[in-house]
């Protein structure tokens, strides 16, 4: 109490009620992988403002396969595979997932930015990623959407460094892929500690997501097609203000121009030889790129060009100096018969094929590992109801479907595991409902605790909002007047959690309790060393996972 000294009125507030448990955001998620702007953490809300920060995704390449179809004397398409074919498409995922995951409800995320497409994917980047993760608070989930185009013992490395930070924090839960869909080496490889922070899922997703690629990146097998010839040129003297010297022809012909000072005064001459396809430009001392490709309309009219063609480059302002007397061979910028078109290349020679294949590219899909899109079910399911409500029984949107069928029989293995307890979560299509997500485990499948993924959610959103709530008690005096106020303010959060139904028991009592003081959670040598204990003991609700209706007959009666 003040003491006062001065004669006067004075006005005092006494505080009578207990400060309030805000909970923390239960599903902010932090992806890891590669961007195609730098590295470095940042927070982002909607996928523009993750291209604005980091951009898109990386243009994949792609074979086409064509073939002549005699009936209809067209070209046909037999095959679209991305490059390389021994690899999952695409070889940069996080973009795709950031996509995905905000199409199945997701929120406000942290990207964990490894690099840019040009880095080879490394399992240090990754370690290095969760170290910096580790320095902040906010993050409640973790993503490793880019890990599993790692080798699998690196993968698994990685996913244990992560689940030792859950554990370590306590205020982060992981969802993790089944790379490959290999259950049996990934049951193998994941370990067997802090299992109750982590729930993974299987298989992945054929999503409605499109490549992204460019049109030079599409390769086009020219089989039963005629290809544009070999295209060659070479700039002179300077990219916009010479002459650009052009050759198509032959893949194995090796062309080359001469270029001759001459005398400045006597107009221009251009010789050809077939035999070595080579051009001659004489007398051009003085004469500017557009003198020359004025020249060369002219006697291409009246001339055999032999491939060779002149034009002017841009404003054709500079003169253009000599060459070696040896010519200069011009540089090939295009494919030759025999070899592979690009989709670029077709777009003015076959107009018709090249359309057929832009339209086909367009129905190309993305696949992708689930743990992005099951990032944003869990902020869907947590924003309509509550942590407490399992992620499962509710529909996957943006996809075609699992990329397997997973029945009753196959998905017994998967969420009952007897040898080591690591249950898997399916994701299944059924008829009339679409794909659904069916199964809501931890990889800790055996321990009744945290067999859970609610269960296990909502006890750490619950001990992180207490725990950052309980600040204010620091350094307070450690009497009763504190253990009341602590009291009183987790007890009216843990009501609030109970009237929304996330805590199970017909009344509060039965549902959870508070207990603190002295002889009931410390003793005289806790307070002296200045230690107050809670103990707060929760009845979590528990999803219904096997539903049972027994039918039995009943006898008729007279």
């Amino acid at each position: 109490m003040k003491i006062y000294k001065t004669p006067g009125v004075y006005v005092e507030e006494i505080s009578t009620l207990p400060p309030s448990v805000a909970e923390v955001s239960t599903a902010v998620p932090a992806f890891f992988g590669y961007t195609a702007k730098g590295g470095g953490v940042a927070q982002v809300s909607t996928l523009l403002e993750f291209e604005t920060l980091f951009g898109g995704a990386k243009p994949t390449e792609f074979t086409v396969k064509t073939a002549a179809n005699p009936a209809t004397g067209q070209v046909d398409i037999e095959s679209i595979q991305p490059k390389p074919n021994d690899k999952p498409a695409p070889d940069r995922l996080l973009y795709y997932c950031i996509s995905h995951y905000f199409k199945n409800g997701g929120g406000p995320c942290y990207i964990i930015s490894l690099g840019n497409f040009d880095k080879a994917i490394a399992k240090q980047d990754f370690l290095n990623g969760l170290a910096l993760l580790e320095k902040e608070d906010e993050p409640t989930l973790i993503v490793l959407s880019d890990a599993v185009l790692l080798a699998e013992a690196d993968y698994f490395e990685v996913c244990q460094a992560a689940l030792s930070q859950c554990n370590t924090l306590k205020d982060r839960f992981l969802v993790l892929d089944v790379p490959g869909g290999k259950v049996s080496e990934f049951r193998n490889g994941i370990g067997t500690d802090y299992l109750s922070y982590a729930a993974a899922y299987h298989p992945y997703l054929a999503t409605t997501l499109n490549f992204e690629f460019t049109e030079v990146g599409v390769e086009v097998e020219t089989a039963g097609m005629v290809v544009p010839p070999t295209l060659r040129e070479l700039k002179r003297p300077e990219a916009g203000k010479g002459i650009v010297v052009s050759h198509t022809g032959g893949e194995a012909e090796a062309p080359k121009v001469v270029i001759v000072a001459g005398d400045g005064a006597v107009a221009l001459a251009f010789a050809i030889d077939a035999a070595t396809t080579q051009l001659t430009i004489t007398n051009t001392a003085t004469k500017t790129g557009a003198d020359i490709a004025a020249a060369w309309t002219t006697f291409k009219a009246a001339n055999p060009t032999g491939g060779f063609d002149v034009k002017q480059d841009d404003d054709g302002s500079a003169t253009v100096a000599a060459t070696a007397a040896a010519g200069v061979s011009l540089p090939k910028v295009g494919g030759g018969p025999g070899a592979k078109a690009t989709l670029a290349s077709l777009k003015t020679s076959q107009t018709a094929l090249y359309n057929k294949i832009k339209e086909a590219m367009g129905k190309q899909r993305v696949t992708l590992p689930p743990s992005a899109t099951m990032a944003g079910i869990y902020a869907r399911v947590d924003r309509d109801r509550g942590v407490w409500k399992a992620p499962a029984n509710v529909s996957v949107f943006a996809v075609t479907g699992p990329t397997a069928k997973i029945t009753d029989a196959q998905q017994e293995s998967l969420n009952v595991d007897p040898t080591a307890g690591k249950s898997i979560n399916a994701i299944r299509d059924f008829t009339g409902k679409g794909t659904l997500v069916w199964g809501a485990r931890t990889l800790a499948g055996n321990d009744n605790e945290w067999r859970y993924v609610p269960v296990r959610r909502l006890f750490i959103t619950i001990e992180e909002s207490t725990k950052k709530a309980s600040a204010f008690a620091v350094f307070e005096p450690n009497d009763a007047t504190t253990w009341l106020k602590v009291k009183g303010m987790i007890e009216s959060y843990l009501y609030g959690l109970w009237e929304r139904g996330a805590l199970a028991g017909s009344t509060p009592d039965a549902a959870y309790y508070v207990n603190v003081g002295l002889g009931k959670t410390m003793t005289p040598q806790d307070v002296l060393e200045g230690r107050l204990i809670v103990e707060i003991g929760i009845a979590a609700v528990r999803p219904a996972e096997f539903v049972i209706i027994r039918f039995m007959h009943k006898l008729q009666e007279a």
